[in-house]
């Protein structure tokens, strides 16, 4: 395993475009949109052209894990088929560091008709082992898949969860460099799922240099020691637990409320009871959220509150609401400031988790203004 200073992955300035509505199923549409392709000025105006990923740029060290979320449509698929050499970027490069597995559709090289312990071999040559090395690894991989009963088994007979636990064990028995994960930790039951997480931290123990594409901030922040956040471009890059707002507030539309609102708001963070800033939170602590809100015209009343939604599924676990009458705030004139402080027990499962600050209009039965805290706002 190298240890050199030289990063194990590094994509440098990544661009990659689309062209709608381009097909080539035969060689004879091939070669015709190839040479028209080459006519065509890259910088000229395309009205069919888009770029699914643009300017991606990061480094991961041997023994670092870098997690890559996104809403749907983000460009994540579009840069798990660059990093494994799918796909050539446009612009920019994509640069490996030793041997590189990838752990993506990992049964898709079974044949159907040969036994589980047959398609050890066949997966194992795809995946670039030798015989000797198969023979060596058989043993542990059949009994890390779980499926011993069935290893001689046809895996037309599997379900599609015995085929995953099988192709799943095979991939993790490679002794790689680097590696690229695409949601294949959710195969199995939870104690399998467990068992892939732990071979994962294994890896970064043993100096592997891990990309995983997610949309599953719990096991990012699980394995990851960052996060990269992208729709096209990156929004935000670095801790996973300020990653999470912002993958929240790109998947909910990132709703800051209407522009001329009449409400702005400032230093929202989250703290502990002595007023230090928390990125973690214990089960059971008290927390507080601290913010400064500005009117910029007269209201009536408004309601202030909390939410607290999961970060696996934008579940909301969790909300508290105070009224200004309630806080003790007097009348909201116009060019006030008011500063809130709101106190709630954070009973949450061990997990990722993401809040927001939100101003509530009971005149007008909506809301004024949705503040997702994080390192940066998605971008319109």
């Amino acid at each position: 395993m190298s240890t050199a200073s030289t990063p194990a992955i590094r994509a440098d300035g990544v661009w990659k475009r689309f062209h709608r509505g381009e097909r080539h199923d035969s060689l004879r549409d091939l070669i015709p949109s190839l040479l028209r392709r080459r006519r065509r000025d890259e910088a000229a105006a395309d009205g069919d052209a888009f770029w699914a990923v643009q300017d991606v740029a990061f480094d991961v060290p041997f023994g670092r894990a870098l997690g890559i979320v996104g809403p749907n449509g983000a460009g994540k698929s579009t840069m798990l088929k660059l990093l494994t050499g799918i796909l050539r970027p446009t612009r920019g490069e994509i640069r490996m560091r030793g041997r590189v597995a990838s752990l993506i559709e990992v049964s898709a090289g079974f044949h159907q008709d040969l036994t589980g312990r047959e398609n050890v071999y066949l997966q194992g040559a795809i995946m670039g082992m030798t015989r000797r090395e198969v023979d060596r690894r058989l043993d542990s991989i059949v009994e890390f898949s779980g499926i011993e009963p069935f290893i001689d088994t046809p895996v037309k007979r599997y379900s599609s969860g015995m085929n995953a636990r099988l192709g799943f064990a095979i991939a993790v028995h490679l002794e790689p460099d680097v590696l690229v994960i695409d949601e294949v930790l959710s195969v199995g039951d939870m104690a399998f799922q467990e068992r892939c997480v732990n071979r994962m931290k294994q890896f970064k123990r043993d100096g592997v240099a891990i990309v995983f594409v997610s949309h599953n901030m719990q096991a990012v922040g699980e394995l990851c020691d960052e996060a990269l956040v992208i729709k096209g471009t990156t929004r935000f890059h670095g801790a996973v637990g300020e990653a999470v707002g912002c993958y929240l507030a790109l998947s909910s539309g990132g709703r800051q409320g209407d522009a001329g609102d009449g409400l702005s708001a400032t230093s929202v963070r989250l703290t502990d009871a002595a007023g230090e800033v928390v990125d973690a939170a214990t089960p059971h602590a008290r927390l507080q959220l601290h913010a400064d809100v500005h009117l910029e015209r007269d209201f009536g009343d408004l309601t202030f509150g909390l939410v607290v939604r999961r970060a696996t599924d934008a579940l909301w676990v969790y909300d508290c609401g105070f009224s200004a009458a309630e806080l003790g705030l007097g009348p909201l004139r116009a060019g006030r400031t008011i500063r809130l402080r709101l106190d709630h027990l954070a009973h949450l499962a061990r997990g990722q988790y993401a809040y927001e600050l939100n101003v509530w209009d009971p005149a007008e039965s909506r809301h004024r203004l949705i503040v997702l805290p994080a390192a940066e706002k998605p971008q319109s």
